[in-house]
């Protein structure tokens, strides 16, 4: 049977997608682009905020639509929409034939075949499934990098934030088991490793004994010189020395710190649930750039939120032109009625938070367009990933994540896809950067 599957949300839903397609290639499915071809339809959903819940919802009922002009005899839907809104789901979306939650992607296989149960709705604890030994099997959606999933699941209570809700208490993986995976995928030709989870430095706390970050990506790095690792989804709070000099200290772990702050204000960010200031944010990115003098820094920020005053806003415009961030994103706040912060007064009416963030953005582009000036005549290593036109390849920098940041363009009559190069940066506009072989 053909099957067509469909990853919405973050890259850490990206992870259970990829192990989803695994394990349904290993029983015998054939993976098709094409929905219309597919006899079994799935799609892994995000339901972090509204537009993630509303794009969610819009792609279900799109390709429901092949179950009448198409070939698709079953519907699945898993991940964080049926995990937030449970039993509801069923009676809302009556086009979708069976709803898996986040802690049941490793019975997705019983789900297809209708040997699950009867309900229409698995949703077991997202805590009851620990990570396995071995990874299952994952059909990787590019040939060159690679995310790999090191916890799930978060012990914070940032009141905005439905995650711990859904992915359950945080739970790391074992050291050996990631070392294990890592050494597998740069063995299969993978040259960028990423490291991801919903709060990556917090990364071992909950073992026993506990196991810094840090010996993990000293551990990863050992594996081979001709790789990228990553970290994406840092927190303020977990991100210490030991972990900065770490980085420092070895070529092959990128420098670059994602770093979310979500805000700067002390009276938003203790109704936040964020336990740190302005100054500790201050002092955390003077000691990331005093040590790693080529740093890249990347945050989010939140806007909107329930009692942000105009004075609050311009606190957190001037604190971003003042650090001057490499890569910035915004969110506008997103109100429901399962998350603590529903219940706090004064909400920011919408209208008022979209200026907020479109004044913080085009802040941004302004700092972006003039950060990218400075690599002008200066060579790196990029890691050349398509052809986009004649004598025309796109890549990355160090400094650039995939998805979230810019690009870099290289004019060269011949590259090898997969591969870094040595580029000589000519020419930079806001986000993205255009240069030719060294």
């Amino acid at each position: 049977m053909k099957l067509h599957l469909v990853s919405l949300g973050c890259a850490k839903n990206l992870v259970d997608s990829e192990g989803m397609l695994g394990r349904l290639t290993q029983a015998g499915y054939t993976i098709t682009p094409y929905p219309e071809n597919a006899e079994v339809i799935i799609i892994n959903t995000c339901s972090f905020i509204e537009p993630a819940i509303n794009e969610s919802i819009d792609t279900i009922l799109e390709l429901a639509r092949y179950k009448k002009t198409g070939s698709c005899q079953r519907l699945l839907v898993t991940g964080c929409l049926p995990e937030r809104f449970r039993e509801a789901i069923t009676d809302t979306l009556p086009e979708v034939d069976f709803f898996l939650g986040t802690g049941a992607f490793d019975q997705i296989i019983p789900a297809v075949v209708e040997t699950l149960n009867d309900s229409r709705l698995y949703l077991p604890h997202p805590d009851v499934t620990r990570f396995q030994k071995q990874p299952p099997h994952r059909i990787l959606s590019s040939p060159h990098l690679a995310y790999i999933k090191i916890a799930e699941g978060c012990d914070r209570h940032c009141t905005y934030c439905i995650i711990p809700k859904l992915r359950g208490r945080q739970k790391s993986r074992y050291l050996e088991d990631i070392v294990s995976e890592a050494r597998s995928l740069v063995s299969s030709g993978i040259k960028e490793l990423l490291l991801i989870a919903q709060d990556t430095t917090n990364y071992g706390n909950d073992l026993n004994p506990p196991i810094s970050l840090g010996r993990l990506l000293e551990n990863i790095s050992d594996i081979s010189d001709n790789i990228w690792v990553r970290l994406l989804y840092g927190h303020p709070e977990s991100i210490d020395e030991s972990l900065i000099r770490t980085v420092a200290k070895h070529r092959n772990i990128c420098s670059y710190f994602d770093i979310p702050i979500q805000h700067v204000s002390s009276s938003i960010l203790k109704k936040m649930g964020r336990h740190y200031s302005s100054d500790d944010l201050y002092r955390l990115f003077d000691s990331i750039r005093s040590l790693v003098p080529d740093a890249a820094i990347r945050t989010t920020l939140l806007v909107g939120f329930p009692g942000e005053t105009e004075t609050h806003f311009k606190e957190l415009l001037a604190f971003v032109k003042e650090v001057r961030f490499d890569h910035l994103g915004t969110f506008i706040y997103s109100d429901a009625d399962d998350l603590p912060s529903h219940k706090f007064s004064n909400p920011v009416p919408y209208n008022i938070a979209k200026e907020r963030y479109d004044q913080l953005m085009s802040s941004q582009l302004e700092i972006s367009s003039q950060t990218n000036q400075k690599h002008i005549g200066n060579v790196y290593d990029v890691l050349v990933e398509e052809t986009v036109g004649p004598n025309l390849y796109s890549g990355r920098t160090f400094f650039q994540a995939p998805e979230v940041d810019g690009t870099t363009y290289i004019q060269s009559e011949q590259l090898k896809i997969g591969a870094f190069a040595r580029v000589r940066i000519v020419d930079a506009a806001e986000y993205d950067l255009t240069g030719e072989v060294a």
